[in-house]
């Protein structure tokens, strides 16, 4: 299989995805928005994944590869690609299907549980994220559930954290592929948002335990497993 992700910075790449990929032996393979490297053909891709970034969708006048990166998720959708999006990634994935993504009431920043919505319990994906207690986020901005999508979850912060569209397109708010290490970067890059409101956590309180990490990649590891199996069953 192969495995194409769309990066927005430096510090925000695959996270623990990149081991699960490699220890299947999928070809991986990346487009460096922020380096402006142009987008490859959707020919030989299976799956489409959509990194975060603290850009906003609408963004383009700042950065002008967003309008060319919401052609290509479209396209991508429209071809049936399995497509996962993370944060900035699901807000670009929602706003391509219509849906609207505006400002959040709070920003949402650290570790918080998540509710699954009722709608999805009965998923595969919905299953596999009722075996962790919460989620990793760093967000300012929410986005509607896309006409035709199923709810995943919500948090006290958020009430849209997730969707599932046509089986093979999830959206997630929050983040399970974070590492240690992808953290304290965040931490690093944007301290500025570290603000000390309502649902914002401090470095400390973000880093000080280690196997939260260990926690999320695992439940990470076991949506993925989800999608492998509705992508090689409905190719």
């Amino acid at each position: 299989m192969h495995i194409h992700y769309l990066q927005h910075v430096p510090f925000e790449g695959l996270g623990s995805m990149e081991h699960w990929f490699q220890q299947r032996g999928y070809n991986i393979s990346a487009t460096h928005l922020y380096r402006n490297e142009p987008l490859p053909s959707l020919d030989n891709i299976d799956w489409l994944i959509v990194m975060g970034g603290p850009m906003g969708v609408s963004d383009e006048r700042q950065y002008s590869w967003l309008s060319e990166e919401k052609a290509f998720i479209h396209r991508a959708i429209k071809e049936d690609k399995t497509l996962l999006g993370v944060c900035l990634g699901a807000q670009l994935i929602a706003d391509v299907l219509g849906a609207p993504v505006t400002k959040n009431p709070h920003r949402e920043i650290g570790w918080f549980p998540l509710t699954i919505s009722e709608k999805a319990k009965n998923t595969t994906i919905g299953k596999a994220l009722q075996a962790g207690s919460e989620a990793f986020h760093w967000h300012g901005d929410t986005f509607a559930i896309p006409a035709g999508a199923l709810p995943l979850a919500s948090s006290d912060a958020c009430k849209n954290q997730g969707f599932i569209y046509n089986h093979r397109v999830v959206g997630f708010q929050f983040h399970l592929e974070t590492t240690y290490q992808s953290a304290r970067d965040l931490t690093t890059h944007c301290a500025d948002e570290l603000d000390g409101s309502l649902y914002v956590q401090s470095a400390q309180e973000i880093l000080e335990k280690s196997d939260r990490f260990d926690q999320v990649n695992q439940v990470m590891s076991n949506v993925l497993g989800c999608l492998e199996r509705i992508c090689t069953a409905t190719d």
